[in-house]
């Protein structure tokens, strides 16, 4: 009777150790992840709009077609990047991602209670490196820091009626993502 329990908590334990293996490794070692899969149609710090999704097809899998979508594939190995849309109407969201699809911070038109969001992405080393400024609050600039190099940001607006897309399109549209110029020397 023992021999057959620890057959089975062996079995178990190996088995444990072969899933957890394969949650970690599968993320790193997919080639048609969503990174990948923008890299194609999206250059760096440059925001595109998506397509709308189709019964044939889609820029990425589970779209809503109730929702204009942009993506911004950024690498901030060159600086910070400065992100600014405006709010739709009815709902607009701003999440972003690692490059390996891990989300680390979302915002909404409702948090940031402006017509425009506006924010600076930079990493923690780029963070560190900024002048302490006191003419500069925190609620004069938000500043999201990204614990990658490279990721992704996510733009979409929501479209209520069919009727509202096109405002929802031109909405996100009208979303920049750009990188921003190194801060000249004060004299």
């Amino acid at each position: 009777m023992i021999r057959w329990l620890l057959l089975f908590v062996g079995g178990a334990l190996l088995g444990g150790i072969v899933h957890l293996a394969t949650i970690i490794i599968m993320p790193r070692t997919a080639t048609q992840d969503a990174f990948s899969r923008l890299a194609r149609i999206a250059p760096a710090n440059t925001m595109t709009v998506l397509s709308a999704p189709t019964h044939e097809s889609a820029p990425m899998p589970f779209m809503d077609p109730a929702f204009a979508s942009a993506i911004c594939r950024y690498d901030l190995s060159q600086g910070t990047l400065k992100l600014t849309v405006p709010v739709s109407l009815a709902y607009t969201s701003v999440s972003f991602y690692t490059r390996y699809d891990v989300a680390y911070y979302a915002i909404n038109d409702r948090a940031a209670g402006r017509r425009v969001i506006e924010l600076e992405l930079m990493t923690v080393e780029q963070r560190n490196q900024l002048p302490e400024d006191e003419d500069i609050t925190a609620a004069d600039r938000l500043i999201v820091e990204s614990p990658t190099l490279t990721g992704l940001i996510a733009i979409r607006a929501l479209a209520p009626e069919p009727g509202l897309l096109q405002m929802a399109q031109n909405t996100i549209a009208a979303a920049q993502c750009k990188r921003q110029d190194e801060p000249k020397p004060s004299r």
